[in-house]
């Protein structure tokens, strides 16, 4: 009786170091899709005010994986197909989204006041995070995660447009910066690349 328990502990201890391998194994083998930062750096913290009167600090998502995307609410396209593929992320981590916050920043803070931006970026998904200020507040962020931003003047009743950085930067659990997707990339491999990145 005894050499069977012996045994069953044994092979039961086989079995869960297998299933720990086989783990190791999985995350070693996946590559990125997007672009990876290794060794990550790092995310420069910032605090931010959002919708409704919060405040929005990245150090406080610490557990979180945060998606950062830069752009305006008068944006003819890149900001709109942006927010679009963060809806189809969301839905393709299913109960893992719980674990991701999709953050937009805007570069555009002549127009983009907190609650516009705020009423902009909830008609996509109420709990997409809209993130404004003043110029000074903003600048510092722009600057820590290299973004571009130029006005262009259109010259008409639509006064200008902003051309900006694209991108959108991935903040991992422990608060590092570790991938950027450039646009146009396909939603469900971001969505593929934060399932793995969820699973270190």
């Amino acid at each position: 009786m005894f050499k069977r328990l012996i045994l069953q502990l044994g092979i039961g201890l086989l079995i869960g170091l297998l299933i720990v391998a086989g783990y190791a194994w999985l995350a070693r083998s996946y590559t990125y899709q997007g672009s990876l930062i290794d060794p990550p750096v790092p995310a420069a913290d910032f605090s931010l005010p959002a919708g409704e009167g919060t405040i929005f600090t990245l150090a406080e998502q610490r557990g979180k994986v945060v998606l950062l995307f830069f752009g305006y609410t008068h944006c003819p396209d890149v900001c709109p197909t942006t927010l679009y593929d963060f809806q189809k992320i969301k839905a393709r981590l299913g109960e893992r989204a719980d674990d991701v916050r999709f953050v937009f920043i805007t570069v555009d803070p002549e127009r983009d006041s907190v609650d516009a931006l705020h009423q902009y970026v909830t008609t996509f998904d109420p709990e997409f995070i809209a993130l404004s200020g003043d110029f000074a507040q903003l600048e510092a962020v722009w600057q820590a995660y290299g973004v571009f931003r130029q006005k262009q003047e259109v010259g008409d009743a639509g006064g200008y447009t902003m051309d900006h950085t694209a991108r959108i930067y991935v903040v991992d659990a422990q608060g590092n910066l570790r991938l950027t997707f450039p646009f146009g990339m396909a939603a469900e491999a971001m969505a593929d690349d934060l399932i793995h990145l969820l699973r270190e």
